[in-house]
């Protein structure tokens, strides 16, 4: 029988003083080549030091003053129901309990709500893990709306290397859509999965001793093997969103850092931030990035705000579209009834509109603009699918959402 899995208050890496001292005692030091980045309860710090542990590329930015505050600390005590239970808990226990590293609430553009947990703060640059999709999906949706990427032509039109894998005859929009139907599994507990060799191949976690497979992501892609006909159904799988992102380096002839200091960071006026990369050097565009919570949170108002002006409105309208819910993946997202995916984001087609990016361990980016809302939470969770805190989150969000639209009537 496994140990029991310590809580929010008893994981908290400032009380369990990780990596702290010159230099820090052995059995309080977080190091890659041990993976101990990915193992809870180091966790905890390294997902807010991603960028002491990995290779990183730089994102230009600016200076943006910080988001309008009118904090209403009432908003913790909401009290909301959990999917699955009876019993309500307040906002403040549902950020614990899906092991918060930090948060933000905002309402028509002013921060309502704001806790910080650990050792991650306002000038953190976290890990978003499987949220850096969506600004791939964005950067997309972008080219479309300009008239530069045709959703329905074949990978292979604008990437010839891979023609011969299992994207080559996929077209941009599976890609964009996951419906592609490929030879990879996304299983992160099996480390010869294929996310497992994935990770190892872009340098996320140190190969095992017997890997003798690609070091690079371009190499990795282009012996994917595919698996069926495409766009029969939506199968989440990381990969596509490097192929997307090698797509979009070649039509605007920048790599991905550069592109998202362009489009968003410096119109934005986004602080730096950083994505990881792999030993050739090209960024980790499937969940490699490393921002404040609060850009993520201006980035997220921009996309409610229909774009404004930094994104063509109707590149937003298609991301807001989604994908199509019969073809989801129910079966491994039963908390999730009714979703879909589209554009590398995660829809709930909900009264409320909202839309999400996701990555792991609980990162999230909530928006829902019927109730002028935009949430934006780190997470360190020791469950890596969202299926651990999903049963907490999304009420939680549709809860704050409500709440919000009953004080404004």
């Amino acid at each position: 029988m496994s140990d029991p899995v310590a809580n929010a208050k008893d994981s908290d890496p400032a009380v369990l003083g990780w990596m702290e001292g010159f230099p820090p005692p052995p059995d309080k030091q977080v190091m890659w080549r041990n993976a101990d980045h990915m193992r809870f309860p180091k966790t905890r710090w390294a997902f807010s030091h991603f960028r002491e542990l990995l290779p990183t590329a730089r994102i230009s930015g600016g200076q943006a003053p910080a988001l309008p505050r009118a904090l209403d600390d009432g908003l913790a005590q909401l009290a909301f129901t959990p999917l699955g239970s009876n019993t309500p808990q307040t906002v403040e226990q549902g950020l614990l309990d899906t092991y918060a590293d930090g948060l933000l609430v905002v309402h028509k553009g002013r921060v309502i709500l704001e806790r910080w947990y650990g050792v991650t703060g306002p000038e953190t640059r976290h890990i978003a893990f499987s949220m850096t999709k969506s600004f791939v999906g964005t950067l997309a949706a972008v080219l479309v709306a300009q008239g530069r990427l045709d959703p329905a032509a074949p990978v292979s039109a604008y990437v010839p290397e891979l023609g011969a894998s299992g994207f080559g005859q996929a077209t941009i929009r599976h890609v964009m859509d996951m419906t592609t139907a490929i030879d990879f599994s996304e299983e992160y507990t099996n480390p010869r999965s294929g996310i497992g060799a994935y990770s190892a191949a872009v340098g996320f976690v140190p190969p095992s001793p017997d890997y003798d497979g690609p070091r690079d992501m371009w190499s990795f892609l282009t012996g994917i093997a595919p698996n069926g006909p495409h766009g029969d159904a939506f199968t989440y799988r990381t990969c596509n969103t490097d192929v997307l992102n090698w797509v979009i380096t070649r039509i605007t002839g920048k790599n991905f850092a550069t592109n998202l200091s362009e489009q968003f960071w410096v119109p934005l006026g986004l602080h730096e931030a950083d994505v990881m990369v792999d030993a050739i050097g090209t960024p980790f565009a499937g969940g490699g990035l490393c921002l404040r919570l609060e850009d993520l949170a201006r980035f997220g108002e921009m996309i409610r705000q229909d774009g404004q002006g930094i994104v063509p409105a109707s590149a937003v309208a298609a991301i807001r579209h989604g994908g199509r819910p019969d073809q989801f993946d129910s079966r491994h997202y039963p908390s999730l009834p009714g979703w879909s995916y589209g554009s590398q984001w995660w829809h709930s087609h909900g009264a409320d509109g909202g839309f999400s990016a996701r990555g792991i361990h609980g990162q999230a980016l909530w928006i829902a603009p019927a109730a002028e809302l935009v949430i934006a939470r780190f997470g360190s969770h020791p469950v890596a699918g969202n299926a651990g805190n999903d049963a907490i989150s999304i009420p939680m969000w549709q809860a704050i959402g409500r709440a919000l639209g009953s004080a404004m009537t």
